[in-house]
């Protein structure tokens, strides 16, 4: 620079010292200085401070860690000792523009600050998770596609206990060679999870399933993953008066393996049914009723369920289950590839609770589905719910206390309000089913929806009525290959949780992916239902097509239901899968 030539005034400057990385607890200091000159127009050598923000600092006593950044320069950081002199200080405050610009620049030294510390206490605190020695732990299990036959009607799970003719099964039963079976859970603390890369599909092969292992030596059964369900069962031949074939053998009971009906699992199933339960009887006879009008019967045992870890380990507990030997209906259709239910459900006698009474986990279920096909996976426990990202909801009672069962204020299609169509009430009930294909709307609601979808007609898609893989499908001039091609022609479905007022309330969208398939004909056809042609339950019903695309968890302990987006290949709590090792193998 030359001498002669003058150099930019300088009117004031801000100092902003954040805390250091490692302790973000010390606060911020902001420190605002102005320059005036004097009456010869020369700048004063020393800059005096007109101002001092610094935020209160939490004692800390002499084992606080030191900070690792080298010490800073004297001269670097201005002395706050310095007087002010009185015409400096009037001439900051009451100058509006300065305050303005004062205020404005703590405001973006906050939001620096937060956008700093956030991730380093949020670090912390699954530091802190992960050194938790006394937390159960969970089981993540894989998702396998379950086969259905097209054309055999729809599936809707949401079983019920219903009373029963009472079959002797324990006479019917061969002593043969009978195993001492360990009664006892182990009490083996579970510290690490699995989880494989799975296969499957919503059309044309169906819902999901997942596989655990049962008895000793241990045997694997394929079981259809249900929310909406209390017990699980598999198929069992004591004798099987009515079982498909299924994807494995039967079961095989012993004497030793039937529940008697003194035992408290047994009353649990039994309070649902009018006749109660039989004390005297020698074992626990029960019969579900599902919405689609198929029924399963069968009797409670217990035998040994195998859990397997993610670091090879094996955790062995004992597990009260049905021993259907009685099926009607679809599922003697849908289980062609499986060999019964998984009850996920709130109910006493669902896997999960018998799981977390025993002390293996937490009573968290969560599952995620892919909406491209491969399956998804099913965890238990809540190592694997995420700090971060998930919408909430609470976990109402009402309608069942077994039912994960929520409310929603209102329903959109795009911009356009669907009535929730619920007698005498503002609000509709949701029930979440992983055991139902499809989802099922109220008829109001259906017939506003369907209204508003006559749009697509003039948008290039014609209804198809030859095509019966669904209620309603529109054909294009080509045949369609995948929602993508067409979702432009939809809209997204919105439900809002707790409020009417958008800002306020919690929302599930429902993209056209979470609502349309494309059938074997090449056309795209709604999955969403008529609830009431299917099921009398005045309720809306989320089956797996608007599960899809979503981690959906279901919170037991602090009794709420969550979600958020995923495409449910990986859990983010895990580095790596497995390779799948097909259906042949365990």
């Amino acid at each position: 620079m030359d001498s002669d030539e003058a150099p930019p005034q300088v009117r004031g400057f801000v100092i902003i010292t954040l805390p250091p990385p490692d302790n973000p607890s010390l606060g911020k200091t902001i420190t605002a200085f102005t320059i005036s000159t004097n009456t010869t127009g020369t700048i004063p050598q020393t800059p005096t401070p007109t101002q001092t923000q610094q935020q209160p600092q939490p004692h800390h006593n002499n084992n606080d860690p030191q900070d690792p950044l080298p010490p800073q320069q004297p001269e670097s950081v201005p002395n706050p000792q310095f007087p002010l002199p009185p015409t400096v200080s009037r001439s900051f405050i009451f100058n509006p523009r300065k305050l303005l610009a004062f205020l404005v620049i703590s405001l973006l030294a906050l939001v620096l600050y937060g956008s700093v510390s956030s991730p380093i206490v949020q670090d912390l605190r699954e530091t802190e998770d992960d050194d938790e020695d006394n937390k159960p732990g969970s089981f993540l299990l894989p998702l396998f596609r379950k086969w259905r036959t097209p054309q055999k009607g729809l599936e809707l799970k949401l079983g019920s206990f219903v009373d029963m003719d009472k079959v002797d099964l324990v006479s019917l039963i061969e002593d043969g060679d009978t195993k001492t079976n360990n009664l006892l859970a182990s009490n083996k603390k579970v510290d690490s999870s699995s989880i494989l890369p799975v296969r499957g599909n919503l059309y044309p092969d169906g819902l999901y399933y997942t596989y655990i292992l049962v008895g000793d030596p241990p045997k694997r059964y394929f079981l259809d993953i249900d929310t909406g369900s209390d017990l699980t069962w598999i198929q069992c031949d004591a004798p099987c008066i009515s079982c498909a074939k299924g994807a494995n053998a039967l079961y095989k009971p012993t004497k030793d393996n039937i529940l008697p009906s003194k035992d408290s699992l047994c009353m649990e199933v039994h309070r649902h049914q009018a006749a109660g339960y039989c004390q005297s009887c020698q074992q626990c006879d029960y019969e579900i009723q599902y919405a689609d009008q198929s029924s399963s019967v069968g009797v409670l045992a217990r035998d040994e369920l195998h859990l397997l870890m993610e670091n090879g380990s094996w955790t062995n507990l004992n597990l009260v289950f049905g021993c259907a030997y009685d099926q009607k209906g679809l599922l003697l259709s849908t289980l062609a590839k499986t060999d019964g239910i998984l009850g996920l459900s709130r109910s006493k006698v669902s896997l999960p609770s018998q799981l977390a009474r025993k002390g293996i986990i937490k009573n968290v279920v969560g599952h995620c589905l892919t909406i491209d096909g491969g399956g998804g996976y099913l965890f238990l426990g809540d190592d694997f719910v995420p700090q971060w990202g998930m919408a909430w909801v609470p976990m109402l009672n009402g309608l069942s206390m077994d039912f994960y069962h929520s409310e929603i204020m209102k329903m959109n299609y795009g911009s356009r309000r669907l009535r929730l169509g619920v007698p005498d009430s503002s609000v509709g009930p949701v029930i979440f089913d992983s055991g139902s294909s499809y989802t099922y709307f109220l008829q109001q609601a259906y017939s506003d929806l369907v209204a508003s979808l006559e749009e697509v007609s003039g948008l290039g898609l014609i209804r198809d009525t030859s095509d019966l893989t669904l209620p309603i499908c529109w054909k294009a001039e080509s045949p369609i290959r995948s929602v993508k091609d067409v979702k432009h022609f939809f809209k997204t479905l919105t439900l809002q949780f707790g409020s009417t007022w958008w800002i306020a309330s919690t929302k599930l969208q429902i993209p056209p992916e979470g609502y349309l398939i494309i059938s074997d004909k090449g056309n795209v056809c709604l999955g969403i239902l008529d609830g009431s042609k299917v099921h009398d339950v005045s309720t809306i019903i989320l089956g797996d097509i608007s599960l899809r695309g979503k981690l959906v968890i279901y919170d037991n302990v602090k009794h709420k239901i969550g979600w958020q987006p995923s495409d449910c290949i990986r859990s983010r709590k895990f580095k790596s899968f497995r390779p799948f090792r097909g259906e042949g193998t365990l």
